[in-house]
């Protein structure tokens, strides 16, 4: 049981901050793929997902803690635009890690197919499944689906709401305004009771606020101000212990004894990477969740470095931010998982228990 706030201090912990969080969740470590092969790539899709999977098996039986994809559609490099058949597949070569996303497209999924979908997932895994949602903000992706962009709130909203009716084992009927449906029983049951934890992503005081009323975990991206400091606000103002929900994040892991030689060829897909997203962002225009902005953004740019390195930039990111949940990229585009696979064999073996001990030390 951690320390209470003392007076006066923000509900948020900050660098240096002489106090602990209440009740925080256990420290939770894994590995995040989207599946590119951009054109002109010396190697195949089937070489990208081949080789995805064997690296999860590997990480599953080292001990990492979960896996996690992102979603996008009609992209030139093959991003990943279904998560459930992956999903399943890693299911069934895994057998600890949690499985999620983040995130999947709320506004292109079927409320009532995706539950039984995921139902049937949480079945195959024996429990182990846990779903990030997230607006969509390409305007390419709304346009080919035939879906206005207009409607992506109402969708993502109606999403979360028939999930948890869905998912509490019990006949429903829903009404609103995309979706009505009359006396629906979503089967399987999932094995999780009350179904597989949901994520939202967060990245305005909008999201905030979503996320707040639904009382899910968060995917917090840009200003910490807003999608930190605002959420554990407005929950503690409704009443909600934002301690009890997980607060997760991507930010990759590099861990080795030289800089000069390893990062370069990382650092370059990096940056076709950055570029992809900045492109749809530009797109998307500049209230999208493609822009995120902000003095106070949080940091996202890799770790890079020895084991101390790591395990010190790690712990304090980890701790000043309140999160319990880090995932490194498993992949970059153009660059097959084998050529990742030891560092994140050594970042699991090496620096997850270090950084593990040092948060929840702080945190007990």
């Amino acid at each position: 049981m951690g320390r209470e706030l003392p007076p006066g201090a923000p509900p948020f912990p900050r660098r240096g901050a002489a106090y602990c969080l209440v009740m925080t969740p256990p420290v939770r470590f894994g590995v995040v793929h989207d599946f590119r092969c951009p054109p002109g790539s010396a190697h195949t899709m089937q070489d990208v997902y081949r080789e995805t999977l064997e690296q999860v098996a590997m990480l599953d039986e080292a001990g990492l803690d979960m896996t996690w994809f992102s979603e996008h559609h009609f992209m030139d490099d093959g991003y990943l635009p279904s998560v459930v058949p992956v999903a399943g597949a890693v299911a069934a070569i895994t057998k600890r890690m949690r499985i999620s996303t983040d995130v999947a497209l709320a506004p292109f999924q079927h409320p009532l197919r995706f539950a039984e979908d995921v139902a049937v997932l949480d079945q195959i895994s024996n429990g182990r499944m846990e779903i990030g949602l997230g607006l969509a903000y390409a305007p390419h992706e709304f346009r080919t689906f035939g879906i206005p962009l207009k409607n992506r709130v109402s969708l993502t909203e109606e999403m979360v709401q028939i999930l948890q009716l869905a998912w509490s084992g019990e006949r429903f009927s829903f009404r609103g305004k995309r979706y009505q449906f009359d006396d629906v029983h979503i089967t399987p049951h999932t094995v999780q009771p009350g179904g597989p934890p949901i994520w939202l992503a967060t990245t305005s005081a909008a999201s905030v606020a979503r996320a707040v009323r639904f009382g899910v975990n968060v995917l917090p991206q840009g200003d910490a101000r807003v999608v930190l400091d605002e959420w554990r606000a407005s929950s503690l103002a409704a009443g909600q212990q934002p301690d009890d929900r997980r607060v997760g994040i991507i930010r990759s892991v590099l861990v080795t004894d030289d800089p000069e030689r390893d990062w370069p060829p990382l650092r370059q897909a990096e940056r076709y990477r950055v570029a992809v997203y900045a492109k749809l962002g530009e797109e998307a225009g500049p209230d999208s969740a493609g822009n995120l902005t902000g003095k106070e953004r949080i940091p996202q740019r890799p770790i890079i470095g020895d084991v101390a390195t790591c395990v010190e930039e790690l712990s304090s990111f980890i701790l000043d931010n309140g999160f319990t949940d880090v995932v490194s990229w498993g992949s970059a585009p153009g660059i097959l998982p084998h050529s990742i696979t030891p560092n994140l064999l050594r970042y699991t073996r090496e620096v997850v228990p270090q950084v593990r001990a040092r948060v929840e030390a702080a945190r007990a």
